[in-house]
C-alpha cells in the first residue's frame, strides 16, 4: 500500500523494499522532532529573557492579546488605555509564540528608530505581502541594497525638484473643488473625503511621478483603479490568517486577481520607462536637461532614469518600477489620510478653521489668481500648525514594526534580545499622556513655534524617524498644505451628524468612510 502511494504520487519507488521506504519517513520525523524541540527550547529562553517587560492582564492561551486589541475603535481605545497603564514599554503577543515589545515614549524608541537600518530591519511577515506589487523599493528593501537606493533617490527630493511640484497640487485641488462644486449645488453636500481626496492625490502623484495626465477624478483609469484594487486585496489578505502562505493565497480568487492585478501595473509602470528612455536615447542628455528645465519640470520617473552612483552605474528597468510603484503606493493613500482627519479636526474646531482661512486670505490678498505658491508654504504658519495637530491625534501610520537582529539595550537597561520583534507605536507615542498632556484635546498651539515647551523630537514621528524615515515627508507636507489652503479657501467644512468611528489597516481610516459636509463659501453658515 505504501509503495503504492508513493508510485501514485510520482516518486518512481515501487519495487524498492519496504523497510527502505520507511527509512525516509522515520528520519523526516526525527528532524522534525528534533526541530521542534529545538524551537520550543529556544522559545522557552526567549520567554525568560522577555519577562522583564511588563504585559496587559492575562492572555488568551490561543490569541495572546489579539482579542484585546483589534483594528477598530474599540482597539484605538485600548491603545489609548495601554498608554495610561504603561507609559514607555510592555510586552503584547500574537498568538501564543509571537512576542512584539511595543515601545510607547520617545526616550525607549530612539534606540529602535535610530538604530542603523541593518540592526533595525523592517520585519517582513506582513509587508511581505506587498513584495510582488513593490519589489525591492525603498519601502521593502534592506542592508545595502536599501543603502544604495536611499542616496540615490534623495535628490529626487530636493527642493529644486519638488517647487514645480506645487502647480500640479494646485491643479488637481482645483478638479476636485470644481467637482464640490457641482455636488453642492443645492448648498451643500455630504462627502466621503477619502474618496475624494485619495483621487486627488492620485491624480498628482500620476503627474508628478510620469507626468501622464489620467483625469482619473473625473474619468475612470484602469492603472488608478488597479492601485486601489491592489491596496483593498492586500488589506482583505491581512485579515485572513490562513492564506498567509503563497501557495494557498495564489490558488483563490482573490490571488488569482492579484496576480492580474500586479501584471496590469506593472505593464503601465514598464511602458512609461520604455518610452522614456527611447526619448532620452534619441537626443543629447544636456539638450533634455535644457528643455525640462525650461519647462520647470523633471518627473520622478526622470530623476529615476538619470540617476547614477559614484561608479557610473544606473537603476535597472525593474528596480525603477519599484520605486516608481513604491511612491505611488506610498505617496497617495497616507496624503488623503492626514488630509481627510484634518479636515475632520477643522470641523469640529470652527475657530480653527476660520483662522486658517483668514491666514490664507491674507497671504493671497491683492493677487490675480487663487494660486498657492512654493514660497507660500513657509507662510501658512498656522495651518501648518493644524495639520502637525492632526498628525499627532491621527497619524495616518499607527505602528512601526521592526526586527533585532543584535540585542538591543532600552535606556532604564532593559534588553530587547536578538530576533525578537519590536513594535513602535506612533499613535501611543502621539497619545502619551506622560509626553502630551491631555493628549485626546485638538490644540495646533503645541506645534507653535514659539512654544516655550521642548519636547523630544521623537514625541512626534508621523514620518518615522531615523535613517529610515520617510524620504518624501516634504512631498507630502507641501502637497496637503496646498490642498487645504484652497479648500478652506472656497469651502466652509462642517461636521457629519454621525461621529466617525477610526479603523486602522495599513493607514488610519474610518469606518463607511469619513463623511463630512462642505458648503462653497457665501452660503450661509448651519
Amino acid at each position: 500500500m505504501l509503495r503504492l502511494a508513493l508510485s501514485w504520487l510520482g516518486l518512481g519507488l515501487v519495487g524498492t523494499p519496504s523497510w527502505l521506504l520507511l527509512f525516509p519517513l522515520v528520519a523526516g520525523s526525527s528532524w522534525l522532532l528534533a526541530r521542534l524541540v529545538s524551537w520550543t527550547y529556544a522559545s522557552y529562553v526567549n520567554r525568560c529573557r522577555l519577562r522583564c517587560f511588563p504585559q496587559p492582564p492575562p492572555r488568551n492561551w490561543l490569541l495572546g492579546h489579539l482579542g484585546m486589541v483589534q483594528n477598530n475603535e474599540e482597539g484605538l481605545r485600548k491603545v489609548e488605555e495601554l498608554g495610561r497603564t504603561f507609559h514607555e514599554v510592555h510586552l503584547f503577543w500574537i498568538g501564543p509564540f509571537y512576542p512584539i515589545v511595543r515601545l510607547l515614549h520617545p526616550k525607549f524608541i530612539a534606540p529602535v528608530l535610530q538604530a542603523p537600518a541593518a540592526v533595525m530591519p523592517k520585519e517582513m511577515t506582513f509587508l511581505g505581502f506587498l513584495k510582488p506589487w513593490l519589489g525591492d523599493g525603498l519601502f521593502l528593501s534592506a542592508g545595502a541594497k536599501w543603502s544604495h537606493h536611499r542616496r540615490l533617490l534623495t535628490p529626487a527630493f530636493h527642493f529644486d525638484i519638488l517647487k514645480p511640484y506645487v502647480k500640479t497640487f494646485n491643479k488637481t485641488a482645483d478638479i476636485m473643488h470644481a467637482k464640490w462644486q457641482r455636488l453642492a449645488s443645492g448648498g451643500s453636500a455630504r462627502l466621503d473625503m477619502f474618496e475624494h481626496i485619495s483621487l486627488m492625490t492620485l491624480d498628482s502623484l500620476q503627474k508628478c511621478i510620469f507626468g501622464f495626465d489620467s483625469n482619473c477624478q473625473e474619468h475612470p483609469s484602469k492603472y488608478i483603479a488597479t492601485i486601489l484594487e491592489l491596496s483593498s486585496l492586500i488589506i482583505k489578505r491581512f485579515y485572513q490568517l490562513f492564506l498567509y502562505l503563497d501557495f494557498i493565497y495564489y490558488l483563490t480568487p482573490d490571488g488569482r486577481r492579484f496576480r492580474e492585478a500586479c501584471k496590469v501595473a506593472h505593464d503601465f509602470t514598464d511602458a512609461v520607462i520604455q518610452e522614456r528612455r527611447r526619448a532620452l536615447a534619441g537626443q543629447d542628455l544636456d539638450e533634455f536637461l535644457k528643455a525640462k528645465a525650461k519647462s520647470k519640470t523633471l518627473d520622478f520617473i526622470d530623476v529615476l532614469l538619470l540617476a547614477k552612483d559614484e561608479n557610473g552605474k544606473e537603476l535597472s528597468d525593474e528596480d525603477i518600477r519599484s520605486e516608481a510603484a513604491t511612491f505611488m503606493f506610498g505617496g497617495h493613500d497616507t496624503t488623503a489620510s492626514g488630509l481627510s482627519w484634518v479636515l475632520y479636526n477643522l470641523a469640529r474646531h470652527p475657530e480653527h478653521q476660520e483662522r486658517c482661512r483668514e491666514e490664507v486670505r491674507e497671504l493671497l490678498r491683492g493677487r490675480d489668481t487663487e494660486e498657492i505658491e512654493w514660497d507660500d508654504l513657509p507662510q501658512l504658519r498656522f495651518l501648518t500648525m493644524c495639520i502637525k495637530e492632526s498628525l499627532r491625534l491621527h497619524p495616518p501610520v499607527t505602528d512601526i514594526i521592526r526586527y533585532c537582529t543584535q540585542d538591543v539595550t532600552l535606556p532604564d537597561g532593559r534588553v530587547i534580545p536578538k530576533g525578537n520583534v519590536c513594535g513602535v507605536s506612533i499613535f501611543g507615542v502621539h497619545h502619551n499622556p506622560s509626553v502630551w498632556p491631555d493628549p485626546e484635546v485638538y490644540d495646533p498651539y503645541r506645534f507653535d513655534p514659539e512654544n516655550p515647551e521642548k519636547r523630544s523630537p521623537l514625541a512626534f514621528i508621523p514620518f518615522s524617524a531615523g535613517p529610515r524615515n520617510c524620504i518624501g515627508q516634504t512631498f507630502a507636507m507641501s502637497e496637503m498644505k496646498v490642498a487645504l489652503a484652497l479648500t478652506l479657501l472656497r469651502f466652509r467644512v462642517l461636521p457629519d451628524r454621525a461621529e466617525p468611528r477610526r479603523q486602522p489597516e495599513l493607514i488610519l481610516r474610518a469606518e463607511g468612510g469619513l463623511r463630512l459636509r462642505v458648503e462653497p463659501l457665501g452660503a450661509p453658515a448651519r
